[in-house]
């Protein structure tokens, strides 16, 4: 990633929105590192992932850390809507409430809910990654994560 940290003005983004989104991401990056380590930790990656295998109504708590996650994702760029593709992932994965008739159904009514998080924690965790190493948005796809995150903001 060294060849990322090496300033070059020929693959500076300057797109006003994508400035406004880097400069949006620097500020928040200490609430986002704080969020990325809340969500990777065992109550909610581990545990909730397990839950999903295990058939436990625990899996339905990772909502509300997708929930955060988007609305963190959301902040950095007011005013404008998050990627309707991502969204569309969103939107099945949050807003369950657990019901013992899912349980013949188990993968069908959670599975959105794991797909859901693994997305918007991408999202976070490249964030965060590219937050921390860049200085300015780069146009190069060598930031692919950036740039995914930047489509979808």
């Amino acid at each position: 990633m060294s060849d990322l940290l090496s300033p070059n003005v020929n693959d500076l983004d300057d797109r006003p929105e994508v400035r406004t989104l880097f400069a949006n991401l620097k500020v928040a990056m200490p609430e986002l590192k704080a969020l990325l380590e809340n969500c990777s930790g065992h109550w909610a990656y581990e545990d909730c992932v397990y839950r999903f295998y295990h058939h436990s109504f625990k899996a339905y708590g990772l909502q509300s850390h997708t929930i955060s996650i988007v609305d963190k994702l959301r902040s950095l760029s007011p005013g404008r809507e998050l990627n309707p593709w991502f969204m569309e992932i969103i939107a099945p994965g949050t807003g369950k409430t657990f019901s013992s008739a899912h349980n013949e159904k188990w993968r069908e009514v959670t599975q959105p809910i794991l797909e859901a998080f693994f997305h918007a924690r991408y999202f976070l965790e490249m964030a965060v990654k590219y937050g921390n190493a860049l200085e300015y948005p780069p146009r190069s796809i060598r930031a692919a994560g950036l740039r995914c995150s930047i489509c979808i903001i």
